[in-house]
């Protein structure tokens, strides 16, 4: 299964709304990301708790329609 880049996108801001991104579709397949996320959220939480935060987001999608997502938080 695949996952489009705006889908991704819409799952996280859902969680996140002030998320700026910077989305790579790693091997052009819907499948493999790199995402580069910032946002006030993430301020006064390590860098684990930030990716849980955005993993939340992804919710079932992670491991299923989303095989892979390498991602770099950064705070506002």
């Amino acid at each position: 299964m695949a996952m489009p880049k705006e889908e991704l996108i819409e799952l996280i801001k859902k969680k996140i709304p002030d998320a700026e991104f910077d989305i790579e579709d790693l091997k052009g397949d819907d499948n493999h990301f790199h995402a580069i996320i910032k946002s006030k959220a993430f301020n006064g939480l390590s860098k684990v708790e930030q990716h849980k935060l955005v993993y939340q987001a992804l919710g079932s999608h992670m491991g299923t329609t989303l095989h892979a997502l390498m991602l770099t938080t950064l705070k506002k």
